[in-house]
């Protein structure tokens, strides 16, 4: 059976969120680059992979998947008795496992949203010779900073979004944090003294430091 491929750009959030999981797991992998400059995502034979045209995509053997939240969650069963437990500590307690999934969807339609937004202007427009629209970073770190509110509230209680372990609902946010850091944004982490302490946890992790190599 063929290995565990990934397919995208290692600049990508997105696929970012993939090799966390991988590198969490101590899995092996290919990344197969596809250079987003160039447009390859739009064209074949990567719209066979994802006929969205967004990386990243994904082989393990005879499976394929693309879109990265989902990948992630098939690497976490399919790989729970591996590395990281990527998963609530007991994964079969539907309440638990409820309270992680809200958390994904809250990463996924309340965070990432605002905060890939503050990510394209201030990091991303630079790679494409682009220039940064201070009027959209002041509009959207108003709404990154009340989410920051709910979670700073959240964090008062746990350690983690989901509870006292480290899972998915964590992992998810880690690649645009870190563009972040590396911009003015960074104060509405740092202001919140639980949200400061979480981000600094799950950014020193050795597998979020890996991906930035």
């Amino acid at each position: 059976m063929a290995g565990i491929k990934v397919f995208g750009s290692a600049a990508s959030p997105s696929t970012r969120r993939v090799l966390l999981a991988l590198h969490e797991k101590n899995l092996d992998f290919e990344l197969v680059n596809v250079e987003l400059k160039d447009g390859e995502h739009k064209k074949e034979p990567f719209l066979s992979r994802n006929p969205f045209g967004k990386v990243p995509a994904f082989e393990d053997g005879d499976l394929k998947l693309f879109e990265s939240r989902a990948i992630t969650q098939y690497i976490a069963h399919r790989y729970e008795g591996q590395g990281t437990n990527l998963l609530p500590a007991d994964s079969k307690n539907i309440a638990h496992y409820a309270i992680m999934a809200i958390g994904l969807e809250v990463e996924a339609h309340q965070f990432d949203p605002v905060a890939s937004k503050l990510a394209w202007e201030q990091v991303f427009k630079n790679f494409y010779g682009m220039t940064t629209d201070q009027a959209v970073v002041a509009e959207e770190e108003a709404k990154l900073a009340k989410v920051l509110d709910v979670y700073e509230a959240r964090l008062k209680e746990f350690k983690y979004l989901a509870g006292e372990t480290f899972t998915l609902t964590d992992l998810h946010h880690i690649p645009v944090i870190q563009y972040l850091l590396g911009t003015p944004t960074k104060k509405l982490f740092t202001e919140r003294p639980r949200v400061n302490e979480w981000v600094a946890e799950i950014t020193k992790r050795p597998a979020s430091q890996k991906i930035l190599q």
